[in-house]
């Protein structure tokens, strides 16, 4: 999966998504990389977080190399929950990186780890908070209107982050490539000297629009096989 994803991107999959029907999961914007660049993918391990590091401790003992953290804290603005030594542990622990819903701290410290970290952005102070723990706490997490088990596969970089079902995964990478080498063809040929507006038939596209005004550039671009928008 992490070979599939090397050569594509958030923006392909969730087209991919799209295309296929598959429900679009994305982070609330603004959620990014720690360091630019950085890309992850891998099995959703989710927890919520109530202002102590014994959930994340507890959920590493039931993670599988290569897994994706998904941290639920509400999208709270005024604590960071992570920090240089649960990324260590993470890393120790084999898991691929790091989500956060919320903040992160020691961001000197993160950037030197390497571990990917993806969360909305650095704040100097940790949790004072203290609150019960649900049940479910290991279960399930919130990411914005969204809630991640881990029947869910995480896909990170510098366009965001999106959830997918695991048992869609192959397909939506599969389609999302695809996407992929028909855009880059367009781009070579764009390059070349033959336009977007060539390629698309857009003439032709304006003139059945004319015709028959329920008929949309999407519905064109399948008809063409082309690649622009889904």
């Amino acid at each position: 999966m992490v070979k599939s994803f090397a050569e594509l991107s958030t923006p392909l999959v969730a087209d991919a998504c799209v295309r296929l029907g598959v429900p679009l999961r994305a982070a609330p914007p603004g959620v990014g990389a720690v360091v630019p660049g950085h890309r992850v993918a891998g099995r959703a391990l989710p927890a919520r977080h109530y202002g102590s590091v014994d959930i994340f401790l507890e959920a590493f003992t039931d993670a599988r190399p290569g897994d994706v953290l998904v941290i639920d804290n509400g999208g709270r603005q005024d604590e960071a929950c992570v920090g240089d030594l649960l990324a260590l542990e993470a890393r120790a622990a084999g898991l691929a990186g790091v989500v956060i819903w919320g903040l992160h701290r020691d961001t000197p410290e993160l950037v030197e780890i390497g571990l990917p970290v993806f969360s909305y952005g650095r704040l100097a102070p940790g949790p004072v908070r203290l609150t019960d723990r649900e049940p479910d706490a290991l279960v399930s997490a919130r990411f914005g209107p969204h809630r991640v088990t881990a029947e869910d596969t995480v896909f990170g970089d510098d366009d965001g982050v999106l959830f997918v079902p695991a048992d869609r995964v192959e397909a939506v990478l599969d389609t999302a490539r695809t996407i992929w080498e028909t855009e880059r063809e367009q781009a070579r040929r764009i390059v070349a000297g033959e336009t977007l507006r060539q390629q698309t038939a857009f003439d032709d596209y304006l003139t059945r629009r004319t015709a028959d005004p329920n008929y949309s550039f999407r519905q064109h671009l399948r008809r063409i096989d082309g690649a622009v928008e889904e």
